[in-house]
C-alpha cells in the first residue's frame, strides 16, 4: 500500500512535468482528450491484467461504513488525505502564475518541478528505513507540520514576487511532505481497519482522497478570483494546522 499511495505522488509529479510541454504540443483540448484515452486504457487493464478477487469464505463479515466512520483511527487518515489533496490543487491554481511571475515560462515549469521532485524521492527512500525501527509515528507529524510550514511559507511569499530559486525550494519540501504522507497514510489504512472492513476503509479513503482534488480545485478558484494569491495560501495554511491539530494524535502500529 506504501507503494500504492507512493506511485500516486510519482505520477502527479510526472504529470506536472509533462503538462505544460503537451499543452504546448497539442493545446489544452489535447490533454483532455489524452486524459480520455489513459481512462480507456486504464479501464483494458482493469478487465484484463488485474488478478480475479479472491473468494471468501460464506461466514466472512461483510464490512459496512460505520465500521469506517466510527473506527477511532481512521477517521484521523481519512480527514488527512481530504486535506492533503485540497491543499495540493488550491495551492496548484496559483503556483504556475507564481512560476511565470519570477520570469519561467509555462512550458518550461518542469525546470523547477524536475530537481524538486527528484530531490525529494531521493529522501523518501529513507521513509522506509525510519519506518523499520519504529519512527514512523514522528514521521508522519513531521511531514503533516511540514505541509503546514510549507503553506505559511507561500502565504509569506506570495505578495513579495519570490524569485525562482525560492520558488524552487519551498516546493522540494512540499514535494517531501507530500510524497511522505502520500506513501505512509494507504499503508496505516490497511493495516489498521478491521480486516473485516478492510475494502470499505480504503474505499471511503480513496473516495475522500477524490474530493479532496475536487473541493481544493474549487476553492482555490474561487479564493484566488475574490482575494488573490495571498487569500489562497491563508486558506491551505489553516487547513493544515486543523490537520497538525486533529492528526497530532493519529495511532501507528
Amino acid at each position: 500500500m506504501a507503494l500504492v499511495g507512493a506511485s500516486i505522488g510519482l505520477t502527479f509529479a510526472v504529470s506536472l512535468m509533462a503538462a505544460p510541454v503537451l499543452a504546448g504540443w497539442f493545446g489544452l483540448s489535447g490533454l483532455f482528450v489524452l486524459t480520455a484515452v489513459l481512462a480507456v486504457l486504464g479501464i483494458a487493464v482493469v478487465l484484463g491484467w488485474t488478478p480475479a478477487e479472491p473468494a471468501r469464505h460464506a461466514d466472512q463479515p461483510r464490512g459496512r461504513l460505520a465500521d469506517v466512520w466510527l473506527h477511532p483511527d481512521l477517521w484521523r487518515l481519512d480527514l488527512g488525505v481530504f486535506a492533503l489533496h485540497t491543499v495540493q490543487m488550491s495551492m496548484w491554481v496559483v503556483v504556475p502564475g507564481l512560476l511565470v511571475q519570477a520570469g519561467l515560462q509555462k512550458a518550461e515549469h518542469w525546470h523547477v518541478y524536475l530537481p524538486a521532485v527528484l530531490a525529494s524521492f531521493v529522501l523518501l527512500g529513507g521513509l522506509f528505513a525510519l519506518e523499520r525501527r519504529g519512527h514512523l509515528r514522528a514521521v508522519l507529524r513531521g511531514a503533516i507540520a511540514l505541509l503546514f510550514l510549507v503553506q505559511a511559507a507561500f502565504w509569506l511569499l506570495a505578495p513579495q514576487a519570490p524569485g525562482l530559486w525560492t520558488l524552487g525550494t519551498v516546493l522540494f519540501f512540499f514535494f517531501l511532505a507530500f510524497n511522505i504522507l502520500e506513501a505512509s497514510q494507504p499503508s496505516l489504512i490497511s493495516r489498521l481497519a478491521p480486516a473485516h472492513a478492510r475494502g470499505a476503509a480504503l474505499g471511503v479513503y480513496n473516495t475522500l482522497q477524490s474530493l479532496g482534488l475536487f473541493a481544493g480545485g474549487a476553492l482555490g478558484g474561487l479564493l484566488l478570483k475574490s482575494g488573490g494569491a495571498t487569500t489562497v495560501f491563508a486558506a491551505t495554511a489553516v487547513l493544515a494546522l486543523l490537520w497538525v491539530v486533529l492528526g497530532w494524535g493519529q495511532r501507528v502500529p
